[in-house]
């Protein structure tokens, strides 16, 4: 019993090692395990790497018989090369020298950078040393300009104060001399005047300067200036006149050209009213179309209403009446000034675009009347319009990008074209 005794804690050690050693030796499978692992991967990658060497290994070699078929073709090529070769090399050599050479150089200057940059440095800490010490002059010299100029001010209004002074001294003496007819001295000597009672002789004297303010300055060019301002009402009075007899000669010439105006103005309303009435018979057969002023007792100011009513309609306003027809009223009062006030050409741009074929065709007969008189340029894309023309002028693009002017006579059937 004591035996067991005394080798149950050397098995307990022992198991204890053991159960250490149990665990070192997991510890270390599981590194090598871990070791394992990477070194699979490690070989997966270098087998990768490898059979990708081999790949870049067999296109290297099929690039090289290949370069080598083309520089055995190609012999002459492949001395140049050569020769290039070796300039480049000896470029290379020389580049590497002037590279050393640049680099020695390089660490000069950045030695002498440093210096300057020092230097740099020791001269903004002066600049600034004195910098400050301007600024600080500077202010002393604001201040003591500031104490210059308010003693400067102090002495001016001392001298003002001064002469005015002597200038009321002056004043006084003179006008003592010129209203009393006596000298300062005798001024001085006489006695004060009797004052009522209650009075002082400070608040006399104030009365009398208040008088004497009342009484503004005496002005000794009264006088001239009044002469001057005689004269001058005179010179404008007559200029005044002038431009009052001017005023009325201007107010008769301009009754007279009105009266001109309102009576040729009557007569073109009358010639164009009285066209318009016809023309728009014309294009509007059985229909009714008059001018109206809507003032007839000032012409200059009156403005003009038109009134049309076609034939089966009882309206008169043109907001009322369709596009079309609404073209053919202005066309009627169109051609009702042309008539009245005859043009050796007339130039229309598409006024009949909104015309259907009846009200075309009474455009045409009414262009049909006036190409007898006058000439008529007509810009239009109506067919029938073109067809009634004398002669056409278009404008092409040709595929080069320039435009050119086609004429072509209709009725003679001679074709022009000109660029």
């Amino acid at each position: 019993m004591v035996e067991l005794v005394e080798v149950v804690p050397v098995l307990e050690a022992e198991e204890a090692a053991g159960a250490a050693e149990t665990t070192r030796l997991a510890a270390a499978r599981a590194g090598v395990q871990e070791r394992m692992s990477a070194l699979r991967a490690r070989r997966s990658a270098l087998d990768m790497r490898a059979t990708g060497l081999q790949d870049r290994k067999a296109y290297l070699a099929r690039r090289l018989a290949d370069v080598d078929d083309r520089l055995t073709r190609h012999g002459a090529e492949r001395a140049a090369a050569g020769a290039r070769r070796r300039e480049i090399e000896l470029l290379g050599v020389r580049t590497g020298r002037l590279s050393v050479m640049v680099a020695d150089r390089l660490g000069v200057l950045d030695t002498e950078l440093a210096d300057v940059r020092a230097r740099r440095e020791r001269h903004a800490q002066a600049l600034a040393t004195a910098s400050g010490r301007l600024d600080d002059l500077r202010r002393r010299r604001r201040d003591a300009e500031r104490r210059l100029e308010e003693v400067r001010e102090r002495f001016r209004r001392a001298e003002l104060d001064d002469a005015e002074a002597r200038m009321r001294q002056e004043a006084a003496v003179e006008t003592l001399r010129r209203e009393l007819d006596c000298e300062p001295d005798a001024a001085i000597a006489a006695g004060c005047p009797e004052l009522r009672d209650g009075t002082s002789p400070a608040s006399r004297v104030r009365e009398l300067e208040r008088e004497l303010r009342l009484m503004g300055p005496v002005n000794p060019l009264a006088l001239q200036e009044l002469t001057a301002l005689q004269e001058r009402h005179t010179f404008l009075g007559s200029q005044l006149e002038d431009v009052k007899g001017t005023r009325r000669e201007l107010a008769k010439v301009i009754r007279a050209v009105e009266t001109e105006m309102a009576q040729l103005l009557a007569a073109a309303y009358a010639d164009v009213a009285d066209h318009f009435v016809r023309l728009f018979e014309t294009l509007f057969p059985g229909g009714q179309g008059r001018l109206r002023l809507t003032d007839p007792d000032n012409l200059l100011e009156a403005g003009i209403e038109v009134e049309a009513r076609p034939a089966g309609k009882n309206v008169r306003k043109l907001s009322l009446l369709s596009g079309g027809e609404r073209s053919l009223v202005a066309l009627a009062f169109l051609f009702a000034v042309f008539r009245s006030r005859p043009s050796p050409f007339y130039l229309l741009d598409e006024v009949e675009a909104a015309l259907d074929d009846v009200n075309l065709t009474r455009f045409l007969d009414l262009l049909g009347e006036f190409r007898q008189e006058a000439q008529l340029l007509v810009v239009t894309h109506q067919k029938r319009t073109m067809e009634a023309a004398d002669c056409l002028y278009g404008v092409t693009i040709q595929p080069g990008g320039s435009s050119r002017v086609v004429s072509e006579r209709v009725r003679v059937g001679i074709q022009e074209s000109r660029a």
